[in-house]
């Protein structure tokens, strides 16, 4: 019979590195994601701008995982389990909008030593921020076309998103829970009763809120953005193609839920 490595070591001491078949690195995988950062250029400044958005994508990752959970949770009938995820949502996204203060420390000169190595390379090629926008409720198949270099996998994410249900619809689905209506021609009439009677419906009403300031947040983050760009490279056109300050300006104005702004004129 073979031994157990386990044997000699005191059940309580296990858990430490006298027990231990698992290293950090290897948890992390840090050799691979380490390895990932690959400059084009010998500009200083680049490996900043790589890892700055590959963080960006850890992030995004994290936020469709809790975004997810919390809309299913909604689905679900447990309110308490989705504003404990919006919670964290909510904080991931401050950190998002403070990262770019971390960007703003390379100039526009020091950027414009390896920008050229970009194209067409761009920001508006995410597909992870697309999803992120289709699953809170801005759904645009338009860009399944303006994704010429996703792979087959991505537009195959892009496309269940398209299909699957939105944070919004998991809302209506918890006020129709509560014997609320949900029709276009009632839901604002549903919002008002959940605004004004906070005695019977204050967790529903919270979890609006919940929904507002993920809308908010991603706001910020468009606006902060576009100051950035703007900083950056004035007028110039963006890497990808899109006219780059003035595209993103015109998407400062979006809202994810556009019925819970509307709803503070009616009250």
């Amino acid at each position: 019979m073979g031994s157990n490595p386990d044997a000699a070591i005191p059940s309580d001491r296990r858990f430490g590195e006298e027990g231990g078949r698992l290293s950090y690195g290897e948890y992390l995988s840090l050799p691979g994601l380490l390895s990932q950062q690959r400059p084009q250029s010998e500009a200083p400044d680049e490996l900043l701008f790589i890892t700055i958005h590959q963080v960006y994508e850890l992030w995004f990752k994290l936020l469709l995982h809790e975004l997810e959970v919390a809309r299913d949770a909604m689905f679900a009938g447990e309110l308490w389990q989705a504003r404990h995820l919006f919670r964290r949502v909510h904080t991931v996204e401050r950190v998002l909008i403070e990262q770019v203060d971390v960007l703003e420390t390379m100039t526009p000169q020091d950027f414009l030593e390896f920008r050229a190595k970009l194209a067409p390379a761009s920001g508006f090629q995410s597909v992870q921020f697309r999803e992120l926008e289709f699953l809170s409720g801005l759904k645009d198949p338009r860009y399944l076309g303006r994704l010429r270099d996703a792979t087959g996998d991505e537009l195959a994410r892009l496309r269940r998103r398209l299909d699957e249900p939105t944070l919004w619809d998991a809302y209506l689905t918890a006020l129709s829970q509560r014997g609320l209506p949900v029709s276009d021609d009632e839901i604002m009439g549903s919002l008002l009763s959940v605004a004004r009677d906070r005695r019977s419906y204050d967790d529903l009403w919270q979890l609006a809120e919940d929904l507002l300031t993920h809308d908010e947040t991603a706001a910020q983050w468009r606006t902060r953005h576009v100051r950035m760009v703007e900083r950056q490279i004035g007028t110039k056109s963006g890497t990808g193609g899109s006219t780059g300050a003035p595209y993103l300006h015109g998407r400062t104005g979006l809202h994810y839920f556009p019925q819970l702004w509307e709803l503070r004129a009616c009250l």
